[in-house]
């Protein structure tokens, strides 16, 4: 199905746009190939009669209709606009190239994981502009997103988009919280909580990787506490890598901190944010 869905888009297939206005153009055709972990094996594709026609352009309301578990994949095409974008890889063997993509619309966000891309539109995924992905809903660890291997489309004609972050704060520890996965968010009056490492008795503010296991350049991850409860936040190397502002500002917390946290709203076995910025208040 992927094939099929790709073949229709290096032909400028026209589907009927909803999230963003105009007609989608110019396919990035580049397959994937980052060494990162991968969601579980491929299973019997999900079906769905909230699905709307194979190759159709679908609503936020109608991609969340599809309920997916881990595993499944259900054909999607969805439009949203790009809020940021992960490094682009380029596979060493194949030459071929792959980003991930946060989008997001006036009505709800979407996670794009390894999209096909050219270095050449790569270069064109600014802040703000439309775009048309195709590609499999799945789950992975929770997380809700577009299967790697999508592809996409740039939008003609399109309006621009840049959300504005949603306080999410009071939602920690709520289902509720759930509800606003992928999107923009922010935190306010969060404590910088200890991290700590099997094995050592010592305290950190901060570790490379979620386990200490890391050095400079990797995720940086980071405990927060809100209202008695710990939560794991990290800076994804891949977003904003060790020469950031936000990369920077996590190495230089220190435990009992007050700051206020903004980011993608990413989810693995629990809230999981890719933050973005971090502003130490006292």
């Amino acid at each position: 199905m992927k094939k099929f869905l790709s073949v229709l888009l290096a032909l400028g297939l026209a589907v009927s746009a909803t999230a963003c206005a105009g007609g989608a153009s110019s396919s990035s055709e580049a397959a994937s190939g980052e060494p990162e972990a991968t969601p579980a094996a491929e299973s019997e594709a999900a079906t769905s009669e909230a699905a709307a026609p194979i190759g159709e352009v679908m609503t936020y309301d109608e991609y969340m209709a599809i309920e997916v578990k881990e595993g499944d994949r259900v054909p999607v095409t969805i439009q949203g606009y790009v809020q940021a974008k992960q490094s682009l890889y380029t596979d060493p063997t194949t030459g071929l190239s792959n980003t991930s993509l946060y989008l997001q619309d006036e009505d709800g966000a979407y996670f794009a994981y390894r999209v096909q891309c050219t270095p050449e539109d790569f270069e064109k995924l600014t802040e703000g502009v439309c775009v048309q992905i195709s590609g499999e809903k799945t789950m992975w660890a929770g997380e809700v997103e577009i299967a790697e291997g999508c592809t996409f489309t740039f939008v003609d004609d399109a309006d621009t988009y840049v959300a504005e972050p949603v306080d999410v704060t009071e939602l920690l520890g709520t289902d509720e919280l759930e509800s606003h996965q992928n999107q923009k968010v922010k935190f306010t009056g969060l404590t910088v909580a200890p991290s700590e490492i099997d094995g050592d008795e010592t305290q950190y503010a901060f570790l490379y990787n979620y386990d200490g296991s890391g050095t400079q350049g990797d995720d940086v991850y980071f405990n927060v506490e809100y209202n008695g409860e710990k939560y794991q936040f990290l800076v994804e190397s891949y977003l904003c890598d060790s020469e950031s502002e936000v990369y920077k500002a996590v190495e230089a917390l220190e435990i009992g901190q007050t700051i206020d946290c903004e980011g993608f709203l990413y989810w693995y076995e629990g809230v999981n944010p890719h933050i973005t910025s971090v502003t130490v208040n006292g």
